[in-house]
């Protein structure tokens, strides 16, 4: 017999006598995941408990190794699917593959359906957001209530201009992820207003002029 069989002969029968214990521990103690499992060290007192989620990784490698399965552990970025993504966006799952489609929002194909990292979407929420209020800013319109109504009117006017090229220049899945009714919408203060014709996503909303 070879040094190589035997050296796999002994590793086999490591894990056997490995899954064997954590057989007989099942049978006594069913599959519920004791807190007493421990790493331990060359000294007496060199240990350390293994948290539940360690354990249940351990037990399939553990399994898998002694079913002669390469066995390979790296890290993994939290994923979404599609409509987790647009649930967290608060759009709908077309948008959202609207905004794959045009490379807006990352994504990476698993089979036949796409996966997003959690942190791409949280990414795409927060420079979304910040072009929402920018767009607020830039439509806001500052209007007395002693201004010439003929002057609030163009004034007016020029905004909602500006908000249909906006429209018109915007790319596919934007339009969707700035819903609400176009309109003036203001807070008053004192006698001043402060109006936005933009399209503010929920929980944006104008502000007023003080």
């Amino acid at each position: 017999m070879s040094t190589r069989t035997c050296r796999r002969r002994q590793r086999a029968l490591g894990w056997a006598e490995v899954v064997g214990f954590l057989d007989a521990h099942e049978r006594r103690r069913g599959d519920r995941v004791e807190l007493r499992y421990l790493l331990v060290g060359a000294g007496e007192h060199d240990q350390v408990e293994l948290p539940a989620e360690v354990h249940s990784a351990l037990e399939q490698v553990v399994a898998a190794l002694q079913a002669g399965r390469a066995v390979t552990v790296a890290p993994r970025a939290t994923m979404l699917t599609t409509q987790q993504a647009a649930d967290l966006l608060g759009v709908s799952r077309p948008t959202v593959r609207r905004l794959i489609d045009v490379v807006e929002l990352p994504a990476e194909k698993v089979g036949t359906r796409h996966r997003l990292l959690l942190r791409d979407v949280l990414e795409y929420q927060q420079q979304r957001r910040a072009r929402q209020y920018e767009a607020l800013a830039q439509t806001a319109v500052e209007i007395d209530d002693e201004d010439d109504p003929a002057m609030v009117a163009e004034q007016l006017k020029i905004a909602r201009r500006a908000v249909a090229e906006r429209r018109r220049t915007r790319s596919g899945g934007g339009s969707t992820a700035m819903g609400g009714r176009q309109g003036c919408r203001g807070v008053r203060s004192s006698s001043r207003y402060l109006c936005s014709l933009a399209e503010p996503a929920a929980g944006l909303s104008a502000v007023d002029g003080r």
